[in-house]
């Protein structure tokens, strides 16, 4: 493309100037999202994530239905990793049962799962915006690339002391 600026004459190819996106790491998941029976007068019943598992591909189906409950397996869900969520990612891996979290909502009679993470911290906001979020146990294979990510990539932040107001000179107060 040829375009003049002030009188100057140049050439630029624009396609060289798009920054290809970083490839994120991911790990491909279906979530298996339960109905059963609830013990309560006020509902019949409760829809939970029950599990994440490998993502075996192929659409939304019913994996078993016995005794008034049934899960449903919802494949093509990714664990994309941030690496500003190194921390949240950290955290999970080193807790004594470490979890998947999956945000979903109710579509009329069904729970949807929306989206799955492996920070604890990106989870913790999705609750502070009111949204239903619940763990799972996280697979083996999950645990695996977890732990191997977080192991090549974590370096703790040192604590940084924040003085209090009264120890900084008066002119640096406001």
């Amino acid at each position: 493309m040829t375009f003049f600026i002030k009188g100057f004459r140049s050439e630029i190819d624009y396609r060289a100037r798009i920054v290809s996106p970083v490839e994120k790491p991911s790990f491909p998941v279906a979530v298996v999202m339960q109905r059963r029976p609830a013990q309560s007068r006020w509902a019949d019943s409760v829809w939970e994530p029950h599990g994440v598992l490998p993502d075996p591909g192929g659409a939304a189906r019913v994996l078993r239905e016995n005794d008034g409950t049934v899960q449903w397996l919802h494949p093509g869900f990714r664990i994309v990793l941030h690496r500003d969520e190194h921390e949240g990612y950290y955290l999970n891996v080193s807790a004594p049962h470490p979890r998947v979290f999956v945000l979903w909502r109710m579509e009329g009679e069904q729970a949807l799962p929306l989206d799955v993470t492996a920070s604890s911290e990106e989870a913790s906001r999705w609750l502070d915006a009111t949204h239903s979020v619940d763990g799972v146990a996280m697979p083996s294979e999950v645990f695996a690339w977890l732990g191997d990510y977080v192991e090549k990539n974590y370096r703790p932040q040192p604590k940084q002391r924040i003085k209090p107001r009264s120890f900084r000179h008066p002119k640096d107060r406001v």
